[in-house]
């Protein structure tokens, strides 16, 4: 079972624990149109890894050798994050499933789901939140 946590405690977790990480899970296009959480007030980048690749939306076949090659270890508290919080969990899942202990969902994702309006980024994620974050 793969843990939510709201974006609060996930920013508190990466601003007191120097082994946590923030992997945002997106596609380029999003980290380049919609933005990115900063991490730069608590001394860290976050880790981009595309769960999928756009613009088939596969799902990248090398993503956990990618959090291999990114340096991640298998005790290192790990924090995903998409857009809603669906690829994430899926991504946390994939890396439970490939040994990684302490991984975890970041509940709502970086935009959260859609308002009456059909707009994100209102009702709840990180932006709503209104935790760091910075366009590309």
């Amino acid at each position: 079972m793969i843990q939510d946590v709201a974006p609060r405690d996930a920013w508190q977790a990466l601003s007191s624990d120097p082994r946590a990480q923030l992997c945002d899970v997106r596609t380029d296009a999003e980290w380049s149109f919609v933005g990115l959480p900063d991490l730069t007030p608590v001394g860290k980048d976050v880790l981009l890894l595309p769960w999928q690749i756009y613009p088939a939306m596969a799902v990248n076949a090398d993503f956990v050798a990618d959090l291999r090659n990114a340096g991640l270890a298998a005790e290192d508290p790990i924090y995903f994050i998409c857009r809603s919080g669906a690829r994430s969990r899926a991504a946390a899942m994939a890396a439970r499933e490939a040994g990684f202990l302490h991984v975890y969902n970041v509940a709502d994702g970086f935009e959260g789901g859609l308002d009456a309006e059909g707009h994100r980024g209102r009702l709840a994620g990180w932006k709503a939140e209104g935790l760091p974050w910075r366009q590309r």
